[in-house]
């Protein structure tokens, strides 16, 4: 059964890169995938989201073995790469590249369903061609996502779809722009990703885009104004976390920053502030 922010209390969650031209981006753990689910579980996690090179490259059996071995529950599993290596995304003039965008998500959505868990999409979305009509991306995004989700549907899960901020794409910025793309797809497991780090930049108020949002919201960003772990920068996470018990979320915090000053101080540092904001037996 899909997530639906079922409202209880939020969980915990770090991310874990496993492509390597993706060694500077916003993941706490990079590399080999059996030592980031070690370091995972060993800084106190229970639940991971993982950023993969392609679905083949995932190995569905290694990936159960080296959850069941840690106590892990996979959160949820990134299609970026997609983008990053090969510059696919569903906005692109081609129709060929866009058929070649959707097989790529398509199998990170069977990847990812068989572990009961979403798929992201966040770059892989696209940017506006020079030319391009915005009713016309709008209408092509929405068709595209509305056939993605079905598929992610008969896995019983849910499809994320990640706004991002202006200096990333010219697309889908904010909340609101993204909840006009799930209401045109009219896919019912079709939800928001938000992202703090983007947030920061898009929205007036990080905690009124949450609550207007809300149930739609299906996954969150825990990361902080400069993209480093919560409570390293000054975003206000009380307002965050009041606006996600209004909405009754109960659904994963992932730590999707910047491993600085290490891994193991973002991997502390985001636990610390999640236990500030989300203490045991805090009222939803």
């Amino acid at each position: 059964m899909w997530l639906d922010a079922q409202m209880n209390r939020p969980i915990p969650c770090i991310t874990i890169s496993l492509v390597p031209e993706a060694k500077r981006g916003p993941f706490v753990f990079h590399g080999a995938l059996a030592a980031s689910l070690r370091q995972a579980r060993a800084s106190g996690f229970r639940a991971i989201e993982i950023f993969p090179r392609s679905a083949e490259e995932l190995d569905e059996a290694t990936l159960r073995r080296g959850l069941d071995r840690h106590g892990l529950r996979l959160a949820a599993l990134g299609t970026g790469a997609g983008f990053l290596t090969r510059r696919l995304h569903l906005l692109d003039p081609d129709a060929g590249r866009r058929a070649e965008a959707m097989r790529f998500i398509s199998a990170i959505i069977d990847r990812a369903g068989s572990f009961g868990a979403p798929a992201i999409i966040g770059s892989m979305k696209g940017s506006l061609a020079p030319g391009m009509r915005r009713a016309e991306a709008e209408a092509r995004l929405a068709e595209g996502l509305a056939e993605l989700a079905r598929r992610a549907e008969r896995h019983g899960t849910t499809l994320l779809l990640e706004p991002l901020n202006r200096y990333e794409t010219n697309f889908v910025h904010n909340l609101a722009e993204g909840a006009a793309i799930i209401a045109r797809s009219r896919a019912p497991n079709l939800r928001l990703l938000a992202d703090c780090f983007h947030m920061n930049i898009e929205e007036t108020s990080i905690a009124t885009a949450l609550r207007r949002a809300g149930r739609l919201v299906g996954h969150v960003h825990l990361a902080d104004s400069n993209r480093r772990a919560a409570g390293l920068g000054h975003t206000d996470f009380t307002a965050i976390a009041e606006a996600l018990r209004a909405i009754g979320y109960g659904g994963f915090l992932s730590a999707e920053v910047l491993p600085l000053p290490s891994p193991a101080v973002a991997a502390r540092r985001t636990l610390a502030t999640f236990a500030k904001h989300f203490p045991p037996g805090a009222s939803p």
